[in-house]
């Protein structure tokens, strides 16, 4: 028996019933079987189905909304060997693959395997306090350190492969993998990387000296940034979705993640194309 497809979706977004719904309809009548996470259940009226989709693991998961929606499902199954397929519903879509409007014609191929693999390494990250773990979160863009009060600054003792680098006076600083170099690290000044290659980006946040510049890392690099103050609220956020505060003395690791993400791709499929695309490159 095969797999099932799995749909995720965003939730309350308006266009979802309809082109979830459509999108069930479509491959149910090819045979396949669904299974729907809650958001797109509860927009069609169906049931929903269990929530361990690692040991589930579909055979192929349609994400239906923004880079936002696939970097949480991305962080759902990862671990599985499932590719995603991102429908973009938003605007700006890097990650994302298709629009709704080529749907459900163009996912023929798809399913029938004629599509490109493109893997995406991830980042993992732990926090140290006292000599001991005390959390571990995964992110496919970055990892985030930033500070709540507007008008103080953080500062930070960098450290890669255990070589010190500098200490860091910023209102924060980006981990970024190549795919999250054009998320927020480019916002802040940092390069563009290729996703294929292996790297990692250190991005400062309006650093508080010239001096202090983006850094790319070999992909095996151990990133280590210590937190001197604490007369400052600070916190560590994984994709802008999952995060933890932070105390002064804290010790946040960050290395490639053992297990990426896969990305469905059209064999047409251009990085440079989408960096015109979505950046008016002329």
């Amino acid at each position: 028996m095969k797999s099932p497809v799995g749909i995720f979706s965003k939730p309350n977004h308006p266009r979802v019933p309809e082109i979830a719904r459509t999108l069930t309809d479509w491959l149910e009548t090819r045979g396949e079987a669904v299974a729907l996470d809650g958001a797109t259940a509860a927009a069609i009226g169906r049931a929903p189905a269990g929530e361990d989709w690692r040991r589930q693991a579909p055979r192929l998961a349609i994400v239906l909304g923004g880079d936002g929606t696939l970097l949480r499902v991305a962080r759902l199954l990862r671990g599985s060997d499932t590719p995603l397929l991102g429908i973009n519903l938003g605007t700006l879509g890097f990650l994302t693959e298709l629009a709704a409007r080529h749907l459900p014609e163009a996912l023929a191929p798809i399913l029938a395997g004629d599509f490109q693999r493109d893997y995406r390494a991830a980042v993992v990250t732990t926090v140290e306090r006292g000599g001991r773990q005390v959390a571990q979160l995964d992110g496919l863009n970055e990892a985030v350190i930033s500070k709540a009060a507007p008008a103080r600054i953080i500062e930070l003792e960098l450290l890669v492969d255990r070589q010190p680098v500098s200490v860091l006076r910023a209102d924060g600083l980006i981990v970024s993998t190549a795919t999250g170099s054009t998320a927020y690290s480019l916002s802040a000044g940092g390069p563009i990387l290729h996703p294929a290659l292996g790297a990692l980006v250190i991005t400062p946040i309006c650093a508080h000296t010239l001096s202090s510049r983006p850094l790319i890392v070999h992909d095996t690099a151990v990133i280590e940034a210590r937190l001197r103050n604490a007369a400052v609220q600070t916190f560590l956020t994984l994709d802008g979705q999952e995060g933890i505060p932070l105390e002064a003395g804290d010790c946040v690791i960050c290395r490639t993640a053992e297990h990426g993400v896969t990305l469905v791709r059209s064999p047409q499929y251009s990085f440079f194309s989408v960096l015109r695309d979505k950046l008016n490159w002329v």
